[in-house]
């Protein structure tokens, strides 16, 4: 990449007839290019090999935590917190029953 001496804009390359020059679009400074690659090779993404593997559920990454279910009794649920409120409130933790599926939230 090369720089306008005059005006300091990036030069551009432009074929004019044999020659390829480098050319400010904003002066008209013109450069006669010596060495140029007038073919750019194309980039190819490379194949990345799939691999067949099924994606855990939300509840398999989420932690648990001992607390009762009011629905079915059950002493155990994940958790997770959410900001629902103003930031100056409190968050607001959601459970979700491992038995039964119940979800419910506390305010904190």
């Amino acid at each position: 990449m090369e720089f306008c001496p005059n005006c300091g804009k990036v030069l551009t390359l432009v074929k004019k007839s044999d020659t390829v020059v480098l050319v400010c679009k904003k002066c008209g400074f013109e450069k006669v290019v010596e060495k140029a690659v007038t073919q750019v090779a194309s980039k190819k993404k490379a194949k990345v090999p799939t691999v067949e593997k099924e994606a855990p559920s939300e509840e398999e990454v989420l932690p648990t935590v001992d607390v009762i279910c009011p629905e079915c009794g059950n002493n155990k649920a994940y958790w997770w917190t959410v900001q629902t409120r103003s930031a100056d409130e409190p968050m607001t933790t959601f459970f979700r029953c491992t038995r039964c599926k119940h979800t419910w939230r506390e305010y904190g």
